[in-house]
């Protein structure tokens, strides 16, 4: 498979304090490839490097063989970088429908003006409890439903990878479950996930390769299939059960 997107030795510091100390990673165009590991282990700030909200300390990111390591976000954004944040960073105050329409106009000359209404009716289609509540303010919603509008608004801007940064955080199992749909969804619709998730279960039901960061490096890699089945991933990371078959 085509490597859409190639990290290749990747620091990040804040400070004096080393988050990431080399981290390579690929993934091939119209994968999702999952980034799990313990909390602090520099998962947030791999992703966030990469999409331009952290600054690079070292090492390359390339998108479709193209330099675009350090870009600003603006400019990582208008590459077909596309971050979904921890927190999902939603635009509280405005309605569901402003929000969807500053990401619809957020990569300007890919889709004609005259696109952009039904671009955003798809999206409202697509998920219904954002057609029902889009004149109401974005922070009206539940986390669950704020993690659903942030995900749209990331597809409309027409990724060339999206960024998923901790998609399920803080969210009840039904909406959760939710959640790892979408993801599925688009990927059978064509779009390539670097996903990072604290559930790594789901992160390795949902994805095709996955990488083990800790301490800032990657210590494990392979097919999620295989690492799943990994005694070691197993026993730290699902529950234990390094003995299960």
């Amino acid at each position: 498979m085509t490597a859409l997107l190639q990290v290749e030795d990747l620091r990040v510091q804040y400070g004096h304090v080393r988050a990431v100390s080399g981290v390579s990673l690929s993934v091939g165009e119209g994968s999702v490839v999952a980034l799990i590991g313990p909390n602090g282990a520099g998962k947030s700030s791999t992703l966030n490097a990469i999409g331009g909200l952290v600054p690079v300390a070292g090492g390359r990111v390339l998108l479709e063989g193209r330099e675009v390591t350090g870009l600003p976000s603006h400019r990582a954004l208008a590459a077909g970088l596309v971050v979904v944040p921890e927190g999902r960073a939603i635009l509280a105050r405005m309605s569901v429908e402003e929000n969807l329409r500053v990401a619809v106009e957020s990569r300007r000359g890919l889709v004609p003006r005259a696109r952009h209404a039904a671009l955003i009716d798809e999206q409202c289609a697509r998920f219904p409890v954002l057609g029902e509540r889009r004149r109401q303010p974005a922070g009206a919603l539940s986390g669950g439903e704020q993690q659903l509008l942030a995900m749209s608004r990331a597809l409309l801007a027409r990724p060339r990878v999206l960024l998923l940064d901790e998609p399920s955080m803080g969210l009840a199992p039904l909406m959760v479950r939710r959640i790892f749909e979408v993801v599925e969804e688009i990927h059978r619709q064509g779009t390539t996930v670097l996903l990072v998730e604290q559930n790594a279960r789901l992160a390795l039901q949902v994805s095709q390769h996955a990488y083990v960061l800790e301490r800032g490096r990657i210590v494990i890699e392979g097919p999620s299939a295989a690492l799943a089945a990994d005694p070691r991933v197993r026993a730290a990371y699902l529950g234990g059960e390094a003995s299960a078959g």
